[in-house]
């Protein structure tokens, strides 16, 4: 995970626990903790933001998708924007 003013607040070390141990999950676990996590994420945010919140999603796939096409390029040589170039940073 990458850190930003935005995150520096964050406790990283439980955060990436919590990560570790759902990636030890399988494929269907995984996909049911996210879709459980759903209400209760929309429910504490304005339907803007989850929509925004579901585009970083599709960003962060879309991104992770392009790494692999092109391994070893770094980002400046691949073609998905990053969270940085959508928010302007």
């Amino acid at each position: 995970m990458t850190t930003s003013p935005e995150t520096d607040a964050l406790n990283h070390p439980a955060i990436r626990q919590l990560v570790n141990a759902a990636n030890a999950l399988d494929l269907g676990d995984r996909i049911t903790l996210m879709k459980a996590l759903v209400p209760e994420l929309a429910r504490e945010m304005a339907p803007r933001d989850f929509a925004a919140l579901v585009g970083e999603l599709k960003l962060k796939g879309d991104r992770f998708y392009d790494a692999l096409k092109h391994p070893g390029t770094g980002r400046k040589g691949r073609h998905v924007m990053g969270e940085r170039d959508s928010e302007g940073r």
